[in-house]
C-alpha cells in the first residue's frame, strides 16, 4: 500500500496535553498553549491540559491517568526532557511504554539539527510510543521545539498512527 493510501484514514484525535515544569503556570505555559492551538487548528480535540512538576512519580501518574481516561487517543507531553538532574520526563515515559517508536526521536533530532539548533541537537531528547493503546509523544518544552515536532512529525502522522494502532482492534 502506498504512503498516500496509508494517510487517507483521517481521524480526529482526542488528546491530552501535559506540560512538565516546576516553574510554568497556566498563564506562562506558552508551549502547552501552542500544542493545544495546533491540535485544534488541525481538527483534533484537546480533552484536558495540565501542568505537572518535574518529578518522576508525578509525570508517570499524570500519564497513566490520561491514558485511562475514556476516549483518549493521544497524550502529548512537553518539557523536562533536558539533561539536568531534574529533567526526568524521558525516563518517566520510556519506563511506561509498551512499544517505542524510535524514529520519532531520531527524526526530531535530525530536523532540529538541520533547521534550528545545529550540533546542540544532540541534547534534544524526544520519545514516542504506545501506552494503554494510546499514542504518547514527549518533546522538549521550548516553543520552537514544540512547533517543529507538531508541524513536521506529530500532526502529519497522528491520524495514520491512530489508524495503525486501532486496526488490530477492529479486525478482531
Amino acid at each position: 500500500m502506498a504512503i498516500k493510501e496509508h494517510k487517507q484514514h483521517v481521524h480526529a484525535a482526542n488528546c491530552i496535553v501535559i506540560t512538565v515544569s516546576d516553574t510554568r503556570t497556566e498563564d506562562t505555559d506558552k508551549s502547552g498553549k501552542r500544542i493545544t492551538s495546533l491540535l485544534t487548528e488541525n481538527g483534533h480535540y484537546v480533552k484536558n491540559k495540565r501542568i505537572v512538576p518535574d518529578e518522576m512519580q508525578a509525570i508517570r501518574q499524570a500519564l497513566t491517568d490520561a491514558c485511562k481516561e475514556k476516549d483518549v487517543d493521544a497524550v502529548i507531553l512537553n518539557g523536562g526532557t533536558g539533561i539536568a538532574k531534574r529533567d526526568v520526563t524521558i525516563e518517566a515515559v520510556s519506563g511506561l511504554l509498551e512499544k517505542e517508536i524510535p524514529g520519532f526521536g531520531e527524526i526530531f533530532r535530525l530536523l532540529s539539527f538541520q533547521e534550528d539548533i545545529g550540533s546542540a541537537a544532540i541534547l534534544s531528547r524526544a520519545i514516542a510510543g504506545i501506552f494503554y493503546n494510546t499514542i504518547i509523544f514527549s518533546v522538549p518544552g521550548s516553543s520552537g521545539a514544540v512547533t517543529l515536532a507538531m508541524n513536521r512529525l506529530i500532526l502529519p502522522e497522528l491520524s495514520h498512527i491512530l489508524h495503525e494502532l486501532r486496526k488490530d482492534l477492529t479486525s478482531k
